[in-house]
């Protein structure tokens, strides 16, 4: 009886214990922080791969399909030290009509996503992005993020983004090889 008693009251194993219960939901914490941080950075470099490839384009008064390219390698270069293997890049130069129906001048598009036909209408536009008769550069981004810690997330998610931008050296950015 004296030894279950002296058992009973004896506190040495007692923080032992406490830290091996907290662990898990410390670990689970602390990965879950890391995880959090490394998809909203993956987010923020896809919107300023969009923002610059666009701001790029934008800046031309023409381009041809190697300047193109080039953009999207500053694309890929921007996503560093994030794999690009999934990123997607695409610059398209839009054309709105006296009675404001937008069509595709010309596209091009680098990995996952394809460029848009010369000619198609683009209907999906926020409204008032571009005036009739205008001119407008539209560059898109997209990269699918996966988790380092598949028990986590075990869902990849893809993040795309859309800029508009007007140009900037003449009224419309021309491609003379695209």
């Amino acid at each position: 009886m004296r030894r279950a008693t002296c058992f009973l009251r004896d506190r040495r194993g007692v923080a032992a214990v406490e830290f091996a219960l907290l662990l898990p939901v410390m670990a689970l914490l602390y990965f879950g922080a890391v995880e959090l941080t490394q998809g909203l950075m993956t987010r923020q470099r896809v919107a300023h791969t969009a923002s610059a490839i666009g701001d790029l384009a934008a800046q031309s008064s023409s381009v041809t399909s190697s300047g193109v390219g080039d953009f999207f390698t500053a694309g890929q270069t921007i996503m560093y030290p994030y794999p690009a293997t999934t990123l997607g890049m695409r610059i398209s130069s839009l054309t709105a009509d006296a009675n404001g129906n937008v069509t595709v001048t010309w596209s091009q598009a680098s990995g996952t996503l394809s460029a848009l036909t010369k000619g198609s209408s683009v209907a999906s536009l926020p409204s008032g992005v571009i005036s009739a008769g205008g001119s407008l550069i539209m560059a898109e981004s997209t990269d699918t993020y996966t988790s380092a810690f598949g028990e986590l997330m075990p869902t990849p998610v893809v993040f795309s983004e859309v800029y508009y931008l007007t140009p900037r050296a003449s009224t419309q950015v021309t491609c003379a090889d695209c």
